[in-house]
């Protein structure tokens, strides 16, 4: 095998992986940074790893990516196009390359990049352009200059250095999923982070975006799965920011709609650690947007309720007044709700919502996998169990849910 030297020069080229094999070795964070942009450019990603980090396994679950849960073994890059040798065992991530060397399969090794056949850039999505910066294997300028070069796409000011941010903490919703609805704000504070502590639904291709220096803490909550628990998510957060770290608290949709992000700023605040709140776009209004359909329209609904539908409605802890809501003539947004369906939808038909009410479940919204399902409050249950509609899923009740005009 041949090894690269520091006078050889990277020739940058973009991949169209698009329905081809991609194989990544290693389940934990330093592969779950590079998944979601492997998953976003439409290849089909197989991991083998001996372990997996709950988001790992949560795009699994989703079908984004398939897994095997077991070590490398030599034949494992049969077809693939592209690999990511990224385990914590050197020897087995040079025997990875050392097969893609013999099948002539470009193989980036995330421990010692110049050991691989292949380098991953510092990249960017900007205005329908990719960006990717490489600068000799130094990665902390090549992290540096992209951002610069982001920045200076949206500002009009272009530089080759990130300003350094001071320690605490800043709590940052990233939007509904799609990593162009972060605000500009979020991203720029993303980019200057020391630890970023992200949920499962914070846009995967962000984490792409962030130096190799950058420690991720995966706080993901998967649905009836593993979870961290949220006195640890606090204690990470306290403890690096007292560190003299600035850390990134990654949150899907908006920091305080249905996330706790207001018990995180307590914490902190009890803990004398500065917050910084980002607001975010939350994903019970850009979500029915994504699918076409406005939470109000003039003249057809005044009013539109978010409701959080992880208790059913008889649960001792359900705070919901679900008669009243039934009553309600206007658009009902339900967060968390897939799995009790059937449950929401009996409640509201019983309080006298008419059973013929549309409804709208969109799954993965403002994502490439998009899916839309238009049923009403009768049948509404059963077709999403007949079609396999799985969270992350918004559910949109009301006159509105019956619009459907493709925007463009």
């Amino acid at each position: 095998m041949s090894e690269s030297t520091a006078d050889e020069t990277n020739y940058l080229v973009g991949l169209n992986l698009t329905d081809r094999r991609v194989v990544v070795f290693g389940g934990g964070t330093v592969a779950q940074r590079r998944l979601g942009l492997l998953v976003a450019s439409g290849a089909r990603v197989h991991v083998i790893s001996r372990a997996f980090t709950p988001a790992v396994e949560g795009m699994a679950t989703a079908g984004q990516i398939t897994v095997e849960e077991r070590p490398y073994a030599d034949g494992d890059l049969e077809g693939a196009w592209y690999a990511i040798a990224s385990t914590d065992e050197p020897e087995t991530n040079a025997a990875i390359v050392a097969e893609a060397e013999r099948r002539h399969i470009f193989c980036v090794r995330a421990d010692n990049a110049k050991n691989g056949t292949a380098v991953t850039p510092a990249s960017a999505e900007y205005d329908g352009m990719s960006i990717g910066i490489l600068a000799g294997g130094d990665h902390r300028r090549s992290a540096a200059v992209r951002t610069a070069v982001v920045e200076g796409l949206q500002s009009g000011v272009l530089a080759d250095t990130a300003e350094p941010a001071a320690a605490g903490v800043a709590l940052v919703g990233g939007g509904p999923g799609d990593p162009d609805l972060i605000t500009v704000r979020g991203r720029r504070l993303l980019a200057r982070a020391d630890v970023v502590v992200a949920d499962r639904l914070a846009p995967p291709e962000l984490l792409a975006e962030l130096g190799p220096d950058v420690e991720v803490i995966d706080a993901a909550k998967i649905p009836y799965g593993r979870a961290m628990a949220q006195e640890a998510i606090n204690a990470a957060l306290i403890d690096n920011a007292k560190a003299g770290k600035f850390v990134v608290r990654l949150k899907g949709g908006d920091p305080y709609v249905f996330g706790r992000g207001y018990e995180e700023l307590e914490a902190c605040a009890a803990a004398g650690v500065p917050v910084t709140v980002v607001p975010g776009i939350t994903s019970a209004i850009s979500v029915p947007s994504a699918a076409g359909i406005p939470v109000t329209h003039r003249g057809v609904t005044h009013e539109f309720v978010v409701v959080s539908g992880h208790v059913a409605p008889d649960h001792p802890d359900s705070l919901v007044d679900w008669s009243a809501l039934a009553k309600l003539r206007g658009t009902i947004v339900l967060l968390m709700a897939v799995e009790r369906i059937d449950q929401f939808a009996k409640a509201l038909v019983d309080g006298g919502r008419p059973a013929t009410t549309p409804v709208t479940v969109i799954q993965e919204g403002t994502l490439r996998t998009q899916r839309e399902l238009r049923a009403d409050l009768a049948t509404v249950a059963q077709r999403v169990k007949d079609e396999e509609i799985k969270p992350p899923a918004i559910i949109v009740i009301g006159p509105v849910a019956g619009f459907s005009v493709d925007a463009g």
